[in-house]
């Protein structure tokens, strides 16, 4: 679980941030655009009703997990470079 933020403002809701969720067992990343306040019951409500309840989150926004292995870093890098294309050509 990651957070990309200090997002331009989109959407109806006008989200300005984004959270990532990776599914360790399959790796399938899980993009959800919301505010930075959202967390608790955007987790609740997007994911937990897909995947069903978490056995174990493992937040790697600290160098003291090296079994994330830069996973949410490589996935949000991808997220980057998508928004960078759509915004290239003005999409």
């Amino acid at each position: 679980m990651d957070w990309v933020t200090c997002l331009p403002p989109g959407g109806d809701r006008i989200y300005n941030a984004c959270l990532l969720i990776v599914d360790r067992f399959s790796n399938t990343p899980i993009f959800l655009p919301c505010h930075e306040d959202d967390t608790p019951l955007l987790i609740w409500n997007r994911v937990v009703s897909w995947t069903g309840i978490f056995t174990k989150i493992l937040n790697d926004r600290d160098t003291k997990f090296p079994q994330a292995d830069g996973l949410a870093e490589r996935m949000i890098q991808t997220l980057e470079d998508m928004v960078r294309k759509v915004c290239a050509y003005g999409l």
